[in-house]
C-alpha cells in the first residue's frame, strides 16, 4: 500500500506541472528555452540521483538491450509529451484546458496499449467502456465548469 503515496506524489507533481511549465514558458519568451529547463530538470533528477544511488550500489552493469530500448523509449515518449505541452500552451492553449485533456486522455490510451501488449485472460467487462466515457466526460466537465479568470 506504500505505492499510494508515490501516486500521490505523481498526482501532486504533474498536476502543478503545466501550471508552471506555462509560466516559466511566458516568462522566458520562448518554448525552446522552456523545453531546455524541462530537460536540466530531468538530467538533474532522472540522471544524476540514479547514477549515484547505482554507483553506491555497484549497479551500473548489466543493462539487457530490451530493457534499455524500452525503458528510452518511455523517456522519450515522456519527453515527446512534454514537448506537445509545450507547443499547445506556444499555440495558445492554458493550462486550465490542455492539462485536462491530457490528464483525461492519457489513462485511457494507457490502458488501451496496455490491452494490446498484454492481452485480457477473460473477457472486458462492459464497465470498462463507460470508465471511458466517464474518464471523457469528466474532462469535458472540468473544461465546461472551470473558474474564469
Amino acid at each position: 500500500m506504500g505505492w499510494v503515496i508515490f501516486v500521490a506524489g505523481a498526482v501532486l507533481s504533474w498536476g502543478a506541472y503545466g501550471v508552471f511549465l506555462q509560466q516559466g514558458q511566458v516568462q522566458l519568451g520562448n518554448p525552446l528555452k522552456a523545453l531546455l529547463c524541462v530537460g536540466v530538470a530531468y538530467f538533474l533528477i532522472a540522471v544524476l540521483i540514479p547514477i549515484g544511488g547505482l554507483s553506491a550500489q555497484g549497479g551500473l552493469s548489466g543493462f539487457n538491450t530490451g530493457g534499455l530500448m524500452r525503458a528510452t523509449l518511455g523517456g522519450a515518449l515522456g519527453a515527446a509529451g512534454a514537448v506537445c505541452i509545450i507547443w499547445a500552451f506556444k499555440s495558445g492553449g492554458l493550462p486550465i484546458y490542455v492539462m485536462p485533456l491530457v490528464f483525461g486522455g492519457a489513462p485511457i490510451v494507457n490502458v488501451l496499449l496496455a490491452m494490446v501488449m498484454h492481452p485480457p485472460r477473460s473477457s472486458i467487462n462492459p464497465m470498462l467502456y463507460l470508465g471511458f466515457l466517464l474518464a471523457s466526460l469528466g474532462a469535458g466537465m472540468v473544461l465546461y465548469y472551470r473558474p474564469t479568470s
